[in-house]
Parts: C-alpha cells; structure tokens; sequence
C-alpha cells in the first residue's frame, strides 16, 4: 500500500488520483501508524516551506517520514515536498526542514543575482520544461531525453553533494529538479500533472523495490 501524507497542505486528490490511474492502490492519511505499515510513502506540497514544517510536526507526521525514510521504504516527495527534505530554507525567513538531505532551499532571482539575461523570466517558474536526467535513479527510468514535465515553484534546492542530483532542468539557471538517495526519489516538478510522462515515473515508482 503507498500512503499519501496529508498534513494539511498539498494538492492530495490529484496525487491519490495519479496512482489510481496506473492501478497502485494509494490511500492519503494523516495517521502515522498507517505510515508505519505502509510499503510505501509519498510526501507532495504545495505553499510555504515554514507553514509546512510547523503543520508537519504539530501533527507528528515529521517523525513518521523520517521514521519512514529509516525504515528504508522506498519514498518519493514532489514539490514542497521536495525541499521539505533538506537542511533548511529562506522561504519568508529561515526554518529549519527534515534535514534528511544536506542542503539549502533558495530563490530564484534574488536582486542581486539578476542578469540582463534573465530579467524577462518570471518567477515562480510555471509551466512545461525540459528535465535533464544526470543519473538513473529507477523512477526515471525510460524517461526521454527532452522529456518535458510541469513545474511550479519560487525556491528551488541546492544539495550539499552534487551526487544526490538525479536530474536538473534550466530557468536562467541550471536548477536540480530531482534528487535520489537511497531509498529517497524527490521531484521539484508535478509528476501528476506531468502527463504520460508524469505517470510512468509514478509506476516506476510504484515497482521500486528498494
């Protein structure tokens, strides 16, 4: 069974739809004994880095995904669910995150940062763009090269080791778009709004035995 954490903020239906369409039995549940007894975990997202993690351990699901994540459960986080992985964030202020990746969570553009080359591109970066896969972790597997999926985000994660970065895309900058770690596979873009392409990374995910 893969569970959906639901710790209040995420677009949960869509992700518990995007499984049930390639026929993965999935349930979202903010319970973590239900967490504990699951094969697998997903953790999605979407708003503030700060209001998450608050809302993550008011509801004691921080220690149910890294209780997940030690356990070895193949698991994957998608967007804000993404960099709740990571060290910390800059996201309106500085907070602290699950710390099961190293790294920081930055924002595209700061003033400073601005080129002439990039002054035209909007922030947050929405809509379809290239992934560049760097390495094969097994969701990835059979993704094309210039394989488009769906990205919506303001901040995105620079990893401590580089050798965590499974595939990156380009807003600008050359951006890390997914990460993989042992049992970790985490996506900056939406994999359910990703289309076919989206999905199949969903199955592959699915048959991930870790």
């Amino acid at each position: 069974m893969i569970a959906i954490v639901d710790y209040g903020m995420g677009n949960l239906a869509s992700v518990e739809k995007a499984f049930q369409m390639i026929g993965a039995p999935a349930v979202i549940t903010g319970d973590p004994d239900q967490i504990a007894k699951a094969d697998r975990v997903v953790l999605p997202g979407v708003g503030a880095f700060g209001a998450a993690m608050e809302n993550l351990r008011t509801s004691g699901m921080d220690q149910a995904v890294t209780e997940a994540v030690r356990a070895g459960k193949p698991f994957i986080g998608i967007c804000l669910g993404m960099q709740l992985l990571f060290t910390d964030s800059d996201e309106l202020g500085y907070y602290k995150g699950l710390d099961l990746i190293s790294g920081r969570v930055v924002q595209f553009f700061q003033p400073e940062d601005r080129t002439p080359e990039t002054e035209a591109l909007k922030v947050p970066h929405m809509g379809w763009n290239v992934l560049d896969v760097k390495t094969p972790a097994p969701p990835l597997n059979g993704f094309p090269n210039g394989g488009m999926v769906y990205f919506v985000h303001s901040f995105y994660c620079a990893p401590t080791d580089a050798g965590v970065v499974a595939a990156t895309s380009t807003h600008g900058i050359e951006f890390c778009a997914c990460v993989w770690k042992d049992n970790i596979f985490a996506a900056q873009f939406h994999p359910e709004k990703s289309s076919t392409l989206g999905l199949a990374m969903l199955k592959n995910f699915s048959e991930w035995k870790v």
